[in-house]
């Protein structure tokens, strides 16, 4: 039951980040619902199918691939916004704080 919970949970995280992705308007907003989609539902798919295996060689290789995905997206989706932002993407107008352009004029 519990793995058939875990799924469900990712599986909507999952449907509403791609929601995100589509109406979101800009790029940093986008990479906002990306990040929040990878990170809490393939996490919570990667749980239900560890929940699922048991204890097994299986679900060690899948628990070290949750344990990759939680560490390296928020990194990899801190870099992605800081290289568009370094390149001139703008934030869309109704952004209301931009944090890259006080730290970095």
């Amino acid at each position: 039951m519990l793995e058939l919970l875990l799924f469900i949970a990712g599986c909507t995280v999952m449907v509403f980040g791609a929601v995100g992705i589509i109406r979101f308007p800009d790029v940093y907003t986008r990479l906002h619902a990306s990040t929040k989609c990878d990170t809490g539902g393939a996490l919570s798919i990667l749980l239900a199918l560890t929940a699922y295996t048991g204890i097994t060689l299986t679900s060690i290789k899948i628990l070290t691939i949750a344990v990759l995905i939680f560490l390296l997206n928020p990194v990899v989706s801190h870099a992605l916004a800081r290289t568009a932002h370094k390149r001139g993407i703008k934030p869309d107008k109704i952004t209301v704080v931009d944090m890259y352009a006080r730290d970095y004029p």
